[in-house]
């Protein structure tokens, strides 16, 4: 049992009203609402902050709930629809990001499950193995975790670094899919930024910092690339084409 919200923004620095930019003729964060929609939730949303974004998918059937333009994030975004809904404490909130046309179904199920058989976590999130090669690149997350799955550190820094050659652990990509319990989202949003959130330019960081447990394991499915450039958004209309 749990809810997809889905944080969609118009302003996007990098690349502007990429929400609705087209995808084989449908907008991006309908192709995003789609997947959830699949993926069994008690309820899907969607946070935007501007009424193209709404109009466009109640016209679709979806659900959509109005917020602040002044958030800085999408879980800021995410924390103002518990409050408007006004959730119950232990309600699962599943994070799709509203650039992840491509988030496969079986990874949303996969991270609100994990979430609901660990009672003792406040979060959960996804990673996959990443070749070492791509590893230094700082667009990619990457993420070092305990033998019992729990999130140790994040960074855009090639973590754990190698020594040398005859290194043995592996490095992984974080997948930027969350699922929250209701509580934990609205106490994370009331504290500051952390030292290290901010000088990684890593939100999740500042979890860590305030010694919250965050669960994490190997995704399900491979999941593609999301769209931050126009450069993403042009592979993600190749792969698409391709995959016809």
């Amino acid at each position: 049992m749990f809810t997809v919200v889905i944080p969609a923004r118009y302003g996007s620095t990098r690349l502007p009203g990429k929400a609705l930019l087209r995808i084989k003729g449908k907008p991006m964060v309908a192709w995003v609402w789609e997947q959830a929609m699949r993926a069994g939730a008690d309820r899907v949303c969607i946070a935007t902050d501007d009424a193209r974004i709404r109009d466009e998918m109640v016209g679709r059937g979806a659900e959509v709930q109005m917020t602040s333009a002044e958030h800085t994030s999408g879980t800021d975004r995410l924390a103002e629809v518990v409050q408007q809904l006004s959730f119950a404490d232990d309600t699962i909130i599943v994070n799709v990001q509203g650039d992840e046309p491509l988030m496969p179904v079986a990874n949303i199920q996969r991270v609100a499950a994990m979430l609901s058989e660990q009672p003792n976590a406040d979060m959960a999130t996804l990673m996959e193995p990443l070749a070492i090669e791509e590893a230094a690149k700082p667009a990619v997350v990457k993420v070092v975790a305990s033998e019992t799955g729990r999130a140790l550190y994040f960074s855009r820094a090639a973590i754990p670094s190698r020594r040398d050659d005859t290194a043995v652990a592996e490095c992984h990509r974080h997948i930027g899919l969350y699922a929250y319990r209701a509580r934990f989202l609205l106490r994370f949003v009331s504290w500051p930024p952390a030292a290290i959130e901010q000088t990684e330019s890593l939100e999740q960081l500042r979890a860590l910092a305030h010694d919250a447990h965050i669960q994490i394991e190997l995704a399900p499915e491979t999941t593609p690339i999301g769209v931050d450039t126009q450069e993403d958004f042009d592979a993600i209309q190749q792969l698409l084409t391709d995959g016809e």
